[in-house]
């Protein structure tokens, strides 16, 4: 679906079945150097099982106009907007890893009206190696070889997404190159170095966890090297949140796709 918001294009993945507002809306937001379909497994059965689906690509990646936001709280009032514009009523709030800091600040703004918040592949603060964002910025390329790494707990989890033996590190290698590609042709610069830099700036998370007033729920990957799980205890005390720990790294939608997709259907319905 495509729509025009603050200006610029905006691309939003309805999981193959047209956005209906009377549904329970569920947003899905991406982390850094990816895309809407990372939930592409979610996104398509939440959309035939009677949800109203938008899976975002953040401004600067996809199909959505750049440049980049420059913080976690610009994306997030994005985020909202966009709600607004599609009128989405009673909203779950999904992100994984940056875009969970985004959902965080969303559901704060969007108070009561928000009937969840489900934060996948976590941390707070989400602070970023000095060597991994000099990487990044003198040698994007090599850093995404190295995040990727990192990000998966096995070379071929099964069962993956979208099929048993599909190569997870080449998709995501892949996605995050055409998103790096993308952008700089554009004009706008290093996307990986920014997203990575976003991530590292964000400090308001306890503050935004005070305000949020509806159910949360962590999904941290047991073999997680990135958001590793004991980097959350604190947020998830100021959210009461629940915890759900899953056999996986940090891509969590790829090496526990039916694990992902149990929590986000057992969320309350409005």
């Amino acid at each position: 679906m495509k729509l025009e918001l603050e200006g610029r294009a905006a691309w939003v993945y309805t999981g193959g079945r047209a956005f209906d507002a009377s549904l329970p809306a569920v947003l899905l937001v991406h982390g850094a150097m990816d895309d809407h379909s990372v939930w592409a497994l979610q996104s398509r059965w939440l959309a035939h099982h009677g949800h109203a689906v938008l899976a975002v690509d953040l401004p600067g990646h996809g199909r959505s106009a750049g440049p980049a936001l420059a913080s976690v709280e610009a994306l997030a009032d994005w985020v909202v907007a966009l709600l607004d514009a599609v009128g989405a009523r009673a909203p779950l709030l999904v992100g994984h890893s940056m875009g969970s800091l985004v959902a965080l600040e969303a559901a704060a703004r969007l108070g009561e009206r928000a009937r969840g918040l489900v934060m996948v592949g976590t941390a707070y603060p989400m602070k970023v190696s000095p060597a991994l964002l000099d990487t990044a910025r003198a040698d994007p390329l090599r850093a995404i070889d190295l995040v990727n790494g990192y990000a998966h707990s096995t070379l071929a989890a099964k069962p993956s997404a979208p099929a048993p033996g599909f190569w997870l590190r080449g998709q995501a290698r892949a996605l995050n190159r055409r998103n790096l590609r993308g952008y700089a042709e554009a004009g706008h610069g290093n996307l990986f170095h920014h997203d990575f830099q976003v991530c590292d700036a964000y400090a308001h998370g306890l503050e935004a966890a005070a305000t949020v007033r509806c159910p949360t729920r962590f999904v941290l990957g047991e073999r997680d090297q990135m958001t590793p799980p004991s980097a959350t205890a604190a947020l998830a005390q100021a959210l009461r949140a629940d915890i759900v720990r899953l056999p996986a790294g940090h891509a969590l939608m790829g090496e526990a796709p039916d694990g992902v997709l149990e929590v986000l259907g057992a969320m309350p319905l409005p």
